[in-house]
């Protein structure tokens, strides 16, 4: 037997304080999006009218796929893969995550204790017919003075009274965070209604990126949710005006924005919060379609090549260049990416020697792609050689 020199007593009273580290996921799918809809225009139809009219603007501005690879400049064979697979997303499920919107959207109204409760009740008739989307919530008021948060806390207040028992796919969605406090306290808020209530927190201030003591704001804003927060939700508009930019530089690939969604991403790591890009302003309307939709074709790609998979939609015009990016993006890494997980998994060596937490975010990928409609189980089958229990599996490996 080999000798050692260490008292393997000393090492463990040297380790004692030491415990394992705890890396998270976050859990379940993780929609491509969440639709902004202002509560007072939500209707029974509303998910159904975001696809059709979705499928309208497709039909009108781009029929052919060769419209498409022109509009989009992207090559005349991937475009005809695009154009067929977001056809048949728009039709199947056009919108992944919805948010009824009582905030920014919506503003101030004599009647958002009417739409409180009526919005609440579409969505109790959305979940008893399996017609509701992945995932459904709403957007209250911040808590900024005391009248937005009493008009806030009670409209959440009619909202959950009237939707009755509260899914695994509800979330809250708590925006213009500038403090600590304000989330330990809405944390004592959710602790009073009879509900497992989850939220997600919108980072749309500086102050919720580096506090008045000049540390980093995200991680205490995550640790006061008490395990309640989801997700890191990015505000363009807000955050950048709160930065001093001027209104032509305020947007999504400003470098100000780069710098909160990393700080966002380093925050997050490891704690199975997940994270969501911002909106872009530039709408696909009017004489404005086509611009509209390179504006949000390359916004969507930029993100996704930064690690956000999720992001805000304001329009049913946007779900086409949401899912056309989306899917895009798979689809254009679905064989390199394969072969590098192959190799992994039959250990062949080959020119890029990849680690256990590549092949992690390899796995992800195809799950993630499995999950939007971007490739079927047959094509990454083809691809990978693995089922999803086996991408499962290595997607959770440490």
């Amino acid at each position: 037997m080999p000798r050692t020199s260490l008292d393997p007593s000393a090492v463990a009273a040297a380790t004692a304080r030491l415990s394992d580290v705890d890396q998270r996921t976050p859990e379940g799918r993780q929609p491509v999006h969440t639709c902004y809809v202002p509560a007072d225009e939500v209707t029974p139809t509303t998910v159904r009218d975001w696809g059709a009219q979705a499928l309208a603007a497709l039909d009108r501005h781009a029929p052919t796929a060769a419209d498409l690879a022109r509009i989009l400049d992207v090559p005349d064979t991937l475009a005809a893969i695009l154009h067929a697979r977001v056809q048949a997303k728009l039709a199947a499920e056009p919108v992944e995550d919805l948010r009824i919107d009582f905030e920014d959207g919506y503003g101030a109204k004599p009647t958002e204790d009417d739409d409180a409760e009526r919005t609440a009740g579409i969505v109790r008739t959305w979940l008893a017919d399996r017609t509701a989307p992945l995932r459904v919530g709403l957007r209250m008021k911040s808590f900024d003075t005391k009248a937005l948060r009493d008009r806030g806390i009670r409209t959440l207040d009619i909202f959950l009274t009237t939707l009755g028992d509260v899914p695994p796919n509800f979330v809250i969605t708590f925006p213009k965070v500038t403090s600590v406090s304000q989330v330990e306290v809405f944390g004592d808020i959710l602790d009073m209604f009879d509900h497992d209530l989850r939220f997600e927190i919108q980072i749309e201030t500086a102050q919720s990126i580096v506090d008045s003591h000049g540390r980093l704001a995200v991680p205490t804003f995550i640790e006061a949710g008490r395990g309640r927060v989801t997700g890191l939700h990015f505000g363009t508009y807000d955050y950048t005006a709160g930065c001093g930019l001027g209104a032509a530089h305020q947007h999504l690939a400003h470098g100000a924005c780069d710098f909160a969604r990393n700080v966002m991403q380093v925050s997050a790591a490891g704690t199975g919060v997940a994270l969501s890009d911002g909106s872009t302003n530039v709408l696909p309307v009017g004489e404005q379609v086509e611009h509209g939709w390179r504006t949000h074709y390359a916004l969507v790609g930029r993100a996704l090549a930064h690690g956000f998979y999720q992001g805000w939609d304001l329009h049913p015009a946007q779900l086409v260049t949401r899912y056309a990016a989306v899917h895009a993006y798979y689809l254009e890494n679905a064989e390199p990416d394969a072969k590098r997980l192959k190799a992994y998994v039959d250990r062949v060596g080959g020119a890029v020697l990849d680690e256990p937490a590549t092949a992690q975010a390899l796995s992800t990928s195809f799950i993630r792609a499995l999950d939007c409609g971007a490739l079927d189980a047959d094509e990454v089958r083809r691809l990978t050689g693995l089922d999803l229990p086996a991408l499962r599996a290595l997607a959770r490996r440490r």
